[in-house]
């Protein structure tokens, strides 16, 4: 599973305007060009669509739009973990180290 977030997360990086991506020949070196913004309103607007397909898919008992708007959301957040040199693997990380703990303990945990 993660080998496919991996390469897609090496293309992403090599997009970055630092590594010659070009914003005219690349969707992900535009988003780059255009700054962080730009990222931040395109996993705004995934994460709407996500939620509106869901909303969808219960009446239409059709799942597919979810997958799709999914895959949508998790490309543009890679993009948002390359942009503050992230990975993939460090996200797989941080939720391995939260297997197993009560959701509610994490979650207090981060306020203190």
């Amino acid at each position: 599973m993660s080998v496919t977030l991996a390469r897609v997360a090496a293309v992403i990086e090599s997009r970055k305007p630092e590594h010659g991506g070009d914003p005219a020949t690349s969707y992900v070196a535009k988003l780059f060009a255009k700054g962080d913004d730009a990222i931040l309103k395109k996993i705004g607007e995934e994460a709407t669509e996500l939620v509106m397909a869901a909303k969808d898919a219960r009446v239409a008992n059709d799942p597919s739009k979810v997958l799709y708007e999914c895959a949508d959301l998790w490309f543009h957040s890679l993009v948002l973990l390359a942009k503050f040199d992230l990975t993939p693997q460090q996200v797989l990380d941080e939720l391995a180290r939260r297997e197993g703990m009560s959701g509610l303990i994490e979650k207090a945990a981060r306020k203190e």
